[in-house]
């Protein structure tokens, strides 16, 4: 009898130790920018670079920012969506459609400004440029 009562102090003491000591943990936190949309948000996704954030908004629009919370760009569904997600490389979106049933697949070209201001060139200053990635071929 007095052997459980031990035992019962013990267990109790202990699991008061663990939660004080679990307890104290703290955690500091800040918000850092607050991005202001056009339409209530459904859902979002994150680059995998962490670069960009993807958010569907209840218009059917998906709002792409950047991490300075600028809007960089936006891809208009015009479809009922309820979710989206990023593939694992970033370049493709899913979107699913409970309703109908469906998820789209959603290919990504990112295409980058290149500033030359100041660089040397040779021929004419306002001449198009395209570069092509031939990173298909065999």
């Amino acid at each position: 009898m007095m052997i459980t009562k031990i035992l019962k102090m013990l267990i109790v003491s202990l699991i008061l130790t663990i939660s004080v000591s679990v307890g104290s943990a703290t955690l500091e936190w800040e918000i850092l920018r607050t991005l202001k949309l056009d339409a209530p948000p459904l859902d979002m996704a994150i680059a995998p670079d962490g670069e960009s954030v993807y958010i569907l908004t209840h218009k059917g629009e998906i709002q792409i920012y950047d991490l300075d919370g600028r809007l960089t760009d936006k891809i208009e569904i015009r479809e009922p969506v309820d979710q989206i997600k990023l593939g694992p490389n970033g370049d493709q979106l899913f979107v699913t459609d409970r309703q109908n049933k469906t998820v789209k697949v959603i290919k990504l070209d990112f295409i980058k400004q290149i500033t030359i201001n100041g660089s040397p060139f040779k021929g004419p200053e306002d001449a198009p440029v395209v570069i092509a990635d031939f990173s298909d071929f065999e």
